[in-house]
Parts: structure tokens; sequence; C-alpha cells
């Protein structure tokens, strides 16, 4: 039987009772998704412009994991 990742983050005070659990559980299936598909694509493009392919790889953990993840307070 698999079960599905689960992220806690604790201690925030956007909300009540001081814990999230769905923002970063969300933040962490995008950060996923994206990487599947920016990984491959940063690493072709960094043959050629390192600074370019290393923004193409590092996407994924700078922009769409905090925004997914800030977006939804609980």
């Amino acid at each position: 039987m698999h079960t599905a990742p689960v992220c806690i983050e604790c201690g925030t005070r956007s909300n009540p009772c001081r814990c999230r659990v769905v923002g970063p559980t969300l933040g962490f299936v995008a950060f996923a998704v994206s990487a599947v598909i920016e990984w491959p694509v940063g690493a072709v493009v960094y043959i050629f412009k390192h600074m370019k392919g290393r923004r193409i790889m590092a996407h994924p953990a700078t922009v769409v994991y905090p925004k997914v993840a800030n977006s939804i307070p609980i």
C-alpha cells in the first residue's frame, strides 16, 4: 500500500492552529511536476548557456514551490 507524501509546516502565524499541511503538500506536488519537465530542459540549455540552464533548473524550488505553498494558508 502506497501513501502520498504529506508535508507539515509548524510554527507559522498564518492560521490559528499554527500548522500548515495542505499548502506545503500541494507545493511539493507542484514542485515535483514542474521539476520533471524543467530539469531535463535546463540540463540541455546548460550545455550552451550555463546561467540560463541553472535558472531553469532552479525555477521549481525558487518560484513554483513558494508560490503554491504560500497561497494556501492551511
